[in-house]
This record gives structure tokens, C-alpha cells and sequence, in this order.
């Protein structure tokens, strides 16, 4: 076990390597390899293990009742997988977890983490208020997600999108940390449709941008001003 590399992890932020590994074997941790495109856990089932990625990623994959599916997310080293379902005894898992390449997997209890441990320890309680913070980040990132896809209008979605991002970055130029395809995949809409409605952005003169670095103008977007009125 790289207690080194957990030390590095939000879920172990602020804890010594012998405080990590006490932590571990009072939740009785357990680390698993899985070969690329095996299944860790599978839409139906109910899980008790909350995962971390030691190394290499997993995809969480939806399937539909009528065929086809989508990845819905990519997990990568250091990362949270089906924490909020071990949170709830029972509740069946929506998605498929897939090795996307060789990965390695730490699978924490999640009830054996949040009771009361028995030396009331203060790194394990530093463990929990470290794992409300990341579920509580995912919940907002969630909450942002469905701001920015809540327009019928592909042009809408981009603008809410790009909106956010400059706010965030604090200037109207940026490089936002998604490809076109990832973009597409964030903002549910087809990549080529995607694609057209940047260049048409481009050409009304609302952005300019290269790749995935970009700029928004003073122009304000009619269509967007007209919807958020509404």
C-alpha cells in the first residue's frame, strides 16, 4: 500500500502515513486489481464499500432498457466511486463501474468509517469531515450540471457553460479542462451540433476560441438575455 500517495488524496488530506494506516485497519480496508474492462460493481446491486482509485480508472457506464449505453463519468487516481450509494444500506447501484485500463482499488466500509471509533480518534474524524466535503463538492457539481443543461437550446447550454467558466477564472479568457467530445458528453448534446453552434457563436461575435482555450466578448447573447428574463 502507497500510504504516500493516500497522504496526497482529499479523502486523507492533513493525515501522517501511520495515522493513514491506522485509519485503514480500523475500517479493514481492502485493495483489489481488476483487468481492463472488468466489471467492479454492476447496475442492480447494492453496495457497503465506498472505492478509491490507487491507480489507473474506471468508467461509470449507464445502460439502457432498449440498448445502448453512455459513460456517464471517468474515475482516476485518488478518486471517490459509489460513496453516496454505501452511504444508503440497500439502495441499488443505476450504473456499471468498468476498468477502463489495469486498476487497482481500495474499497473502504463506509459504515465502519462513519461510526464512532472505538480510540474516538482525531484523524478518523478527520477522514469523515474530509468525505462530506468531496460529497458535498460532487453535489454541487451536480447542481451546476443540470444549471447548465437546463435550456432546451444547445447555444443556451454553451453560453451558461462559458458563463460560469470565466466567472470562475475571474476573466473573459480561459481554457476550460474539457475536450470537444467531453463537452458534448457534460452538456448532453451531440458533438458535431456542438461543434456548428461554437463556430456560429464565433461568427455573431459572442467568443473566440482556439481548441479549448477561450474568450468571451462585451456582445450580450439575445437569446440567452430573452431565457434568463423568462
Amino acid at each position: 500500500m502507497n500510504l504516500q500517495f493516500l497522504s496526497n488524496t482529499t479523502l486523507f488530506r492533513g493525515l501522517q502515513t501511520d495515522e493513514i494506516r491506522s485509519v485503514l485497519t480500523c475500517m479493514n480496508a481492502q485493495e483489489k486489481s481488476y483487468r481492463k474492462g472488468e466489471v467492479l460493481c454492476r447496475a442492480g446491486e447494492s453496495v457497503s464499500s465506498m472505492g478509491m482509485i490507487l491507480s489507473g480508472s474506471v468508467n461509470i457506464v449507464v445502460n439502457y432498457y432498449w440498448g445502448g449505453s453512455n459513460i456517464f463519468g471517468h474515475i482516476g487516481p485518488g478518486e471517490l466511486f459509489a460513496e453516496s450509494y454505501a452511504a444508503i444500506p440497500g439502495r441499488e447501484l443505476l450504473a456499471d463501474v468498468i476498468a477502463d485500463e489495469p486498476t487497482e482499488v481500495l474499497f473502504l466500509p463506509f459504515l465502519r468509517l462513519t461510526e464512532t471509533c472505538a480510540q474516538s480518534c482525531p484523524f478518523h474524524n478527520r477522514v469523515i469531515h474530509n468525505l462530506l466535503q468531496i460529497m458535498a463538492r460532487k453535489n454541487l457539481h451536480l447542481s451546476v450540471r443540470m444549471m447548465h443543461t437546463a435550456s432546451r437550446s444547445i447555444r443556451n447550454r454553451l453560453l451558461s457553460y462559458l458563463s460560469e467558466q470565466a466567472v470562475q477564472n475571474g476573466s473573459s479568457q480561459f481554457t476550460i479542462p474539457f475536450s470537444r467530445q467531453q463537452l458534448a458528453d457534460y452538456l448532453g448534446v451531440d458533438r458535431s451540433a456542438l461543434s456548428n453552434e461554437l463556430s456560429k457563436m464565433q461568427r455573431d461575435g459572442l467568443i473566440t476560441y482556439k481548441r479549448n482555450q477561450f474568450a468571451l466578448t462585451e456582445k450580450v447573447p439575445e437569446l440567452f438575455s430573452l431565457e434568463t428574463k423568462i
